[in-house]
């Protein structure tokens, strides 16, 4: 199994969550980061944006056709 990539522009990611094989994305947050998370039939490509403002605006500029989860990071 592959490790995931990490994507550091936030056009590369929607360039990549718009693509055909693009299946679901994943949203988590970490205190003062959020981390999306988009899978593709070979990887899982990675964005973390520190800024709470680019990242709501990230989320709404997600494709519509894909499934869009949020993770909460409980701690055990």
């Amino acid at each position: 199994m592959k490790a995931a990539r990490q994507i550091t522009e936030i056009k590369d990611f929607l360039l990549t969550a718009k693509r055909k094989d693009a299946k679901s994305i994943k949203i988590k947050k970490n205190g003062s980061q959020t981390k999306f998370k988009v899978r593709c039939s070979r990887f899982l490509y990675t964005l973390v944006v520190s800024d709470a403002d680019k990242a709501k605006k990230l989320k709404q500029s997600l494709p519509p056709g894909l499934t869009v989860t949020d993770l909460d990071s409980k701690k055990k």
